[in-house]
């Protein structure tokens, strides 16, 4: 139990950074300031299942589609490390706010002109917590650990599935009491705290191109 508590929690570490709901706070208080009190919970609750279903099918089929275009681990890593750096540059040195994205801006094209609007995949779920930079790291994770030793194979089996549910327990709560969060920390406090999660994830980018440079040099001395 120790050991996938702590692969639960080392999946957390990585994974909030990238999902980052104070974000997706943000951009649903945009979204949803004329939806009722049960429409809101609502939209939280299907955004938080589009998240889990985004993170596992990520997990399950990423190899799959990795092996059908020719994709290898460290062209992932370099490609997936320059995805995360480049999300943590834009949250570090953000040029529009949350609810000025694209897909913010077609929904609320949407709500001014429909009554009943599903916010929920679109923008919520993805971009906003599921994005590019979180499925990168998700395959690249999925291909890391199902070879590794470092954890028992029903740990591998279980902990990847019960990270991605405490992601979308997590995004759940914190959309259900986005009202509270923006009371709480304020706009500048959301502001703040993504910028400190986007210089880690510049890190964790840097990290993951370095890591995949470097097994490309390794295949090349063994060849």
């Amino acid at each position: 139990m120790t050991e996938l508590l702590r692969a639960i929690g080392l999946g957390l570490v990585v994974l909030l950074p990238l999902a980052n709901p104070l974000t997706t706070v943000a951009l649903f208080l945009g979204l949803a300031g004329d939806m009722g009190a049960s429409e809101r919970r609502r939209q939280a609750f299907q955004a938080s299942c589009y998240v889990f279903l985004i993170m596992t099918v990520a997990w399950y089929a990423g190899q799959a589609v990795m092996d059908t275009f020719g994709i290898s681990i460290p062209g992932l890593r370099i490609a997936g490390g320059l995805i995360v750096a480049f999300i943590g540059f834009r949250m570090l040195f953000p040029q529009q706010p949350a609810g000025q994205s694209v897909e913010a801006k077609h929904k609320r094209d949407e709500l001014n002109t429909c009554e009943t609007v599903n916010i929920a995949f679109v923008p919520l779920a993805m971009p906003s917590t599921a994005g590019p930079g979180t499925i990168a790291m998700i395959i690249s994770s999925a291909s890391t650990l199902r070879g590794s030793v470092e954890f028992s194979p029903w740990v591998v089996a279980v902990a990847p599935v019960a990270t991605f549910l405490c992601v979308s327990l997590i995004l759940w709560l914190c959309l259900r009491s986005s009202g509270a969060i923006m009371r709480w920390t304020g706009k500048s406090g959301i502001e703040a705290i993504s910028r400190l999660m986007g210089f880690l994830l510049v890190c964790m980018g840097v990290q993951f191109i370095i890591n995949g440079i470097l097994e490309v040099i390794h295949g090349f001395q063994l060849n």
